[in-house]
């Protein structure tokens, strides 16, 4: 994603982070672990693979269109001003689409944990990511199939 920060949600353009998908982290306060983005997913898009995670806590609210949430209970319409919470777990699973005709934007507002592991169950996989440095000297991060997949 992106290292620009960002401070208004409703900004005309959002630089491409990856395959049409548009976004800005917002300001925050270094060593917070209250965080958040804005996203903008083109008509069609599936958005970001289906995936919980298990220290993070992420909160969604819908600025503009109508958005498709997919989680653990199935698939529902967020039209825009609704709002979902995801608990870490595999109860908070989700990914937020778009199935419309129009693009959508939302805002994922997130507490961090670090470490954190987020798995992606139609994948198989689960990624590993910590604020800390690795013994590479980067910050960690590691995505990889689950043990005996």
């Amino acid at each position: 994603m992106s290292a620009e920060h960002g401070d208004n949600v409703f900004e005309p353009e959002l630089p491409e982070v990856w395959d049409g998908i548009r976004g800005r982290r917002l300001i925050r306060e270094e060593g917070h672990p209250l965080s958040g983005a804005v996203w903008e997913l083109p008509p069609g898009s599936r958005g970001v693979d289906y995936h919980f995670h298990h220290g993070t806590e992420e909160f969604l609210i819908v600025l503009r269109g109508t958005a498709t949430l997919r989680t653990a209970s199935g698939e529902r319409e967020l039209p825009e001003g609704s709002v979902a919470h995801f608990a870490p777990g595999p109860e908070g699973a989700h990914t937020v689409m778009n199935l419309s005709d129009e693009p959508i934007r939302y805002v994922m507002v997130a507490a961090h944990a670090s470490p954190d592991i987020v798995e992606y169950p139609d994948k198989g996989e689960f990624a590993a990511g910590a604020k800390s440095r690795s013994q590479r000297g980067e910050p960690f991060f590691v995505r990889m199939p689950l043990p005996g997949e």
